[in-house]
């Protein structure tokens, strides 16, 4: 099997990102993606099932998350926490303060490969990468409170990484994330219970052959995160944004077209089988 470690899968999105690149209308342009996926990223492509023509929803994240970090930081984000930052190249490849506070968290292994192979590359804001294993609670509280004390409006990022977790696995990094004042966004991409039944079908084996199986997808992603003391305050429904972008899938037309023949609200749960939110910490519910 292509996939072997979970990390694993950061090279396969780069590959995503390296297709998109190299686009002559490339929605954003990450020179580095190529060589981060290297070989083993290609293969894991081509090897699994639809691998190339699901390229669309990742290139997609991907270019919606630039905007709104960017919008983030326009609102006054002094502080960006990749968590499980993976192959991610943002700090070097978009326009970003020289001032602003970059840290990537991920386990040793991935985040040393990639300072490694941008060895040559120079940020363009403060950069850090801090090797943690997230699963660990008390490393990553730890790592929260040492990062909380550095800025006063942090965005954490989560690109990538709730749908490889358990329901309880993300209620205690939301808890944990609550936990630290200066943590005032959150932003993440989100999977619906339809969506999790075709990813499986499609990829399950390949995941779980990786040890990386993907497991969260609530049937109401705003209640979920509400209960945590996470209010959510933007939805981009992924298959607008491809369309807005001209990143649609193949036929996509024909798809659109049958499901208007759809009761209202199954139209609904399909178009929001795949989502970019960003959440604002609030109070947690008594």
């Amino acid at each position: 099997m292509t996939i072997e470690h979970i990390s694993d899968t950061a090279r396969w999105v780069a590959f995503y990102r390296a297709m998109e690149t190299e686009r002559p209308d490339a929605i954003f342009r990450d020179p580095y993606a190529r060589q981060l996926a290297g070989a083993k990223g290609e293969q894991i492509v081509d090897t699994i099932k639809r691998g190339r023509q699901m390229a669309w929803a990742m290139i997609v994240r991907t270019a919606v998350m630039d905007e709104i970090i960017l919008d983030r930081v326009q609102a006054g984000a002094d502080l960006i926490v990749n968590l499980a930052a993976g192959l991610d190249t943002r700090p070097w490849r978009m326009t970003l303060p020289p001032a602003l506070h970059w840290v990537d968290v991920d386990l040793p292994a991935i985040l040393r490969y990639k300072t490694d192979m941008l060895r040559g590359a120079t940020p363009v804001c403060r950069y850090e990468a801090v090797e943690a294993d997230l699963t660990d609670a008390a490393a990553r509280t730890a790592v929260f409170t040492r990062l909380g004390a550095q800025g006063k409006n942090a965005l954490i990022v989560t690109e990538g990484l709730l749908i490889y977790l358990t329901a309880d696995q993300v209620t205690a990094l939301a808890r944990d994330l609550h936990a630290v004042p200066s943590f005032r966004w959150w932003l993440h991409d989100i999977a619906s219970p339809i969506l999790l039944k075709y990813m499986l079908r499609s990829w399950g084996d390949s995941v779980r052959a990786g040890n990386a199986p993907f497991q969260f997808a609530p049937p109401d992603a705003a209640a979920f995160f509400a209960a945590l003391g996470w209010a959510q305050v933007l939805f981009r429904a992924t298959v607008d944004d491809a369309r807005r972008l001209q990143r649609e899938m193949r036929f996509m037309w024909l798809w659109r077209t049958l499901g208007k023949l759809s009761p209202r609200k199954r139209q609904e749960e399909m178009r929001r089988m795949s989502a970019v939110e960003m959440l604002e910490r609030g109070s947690v519910p008594a």
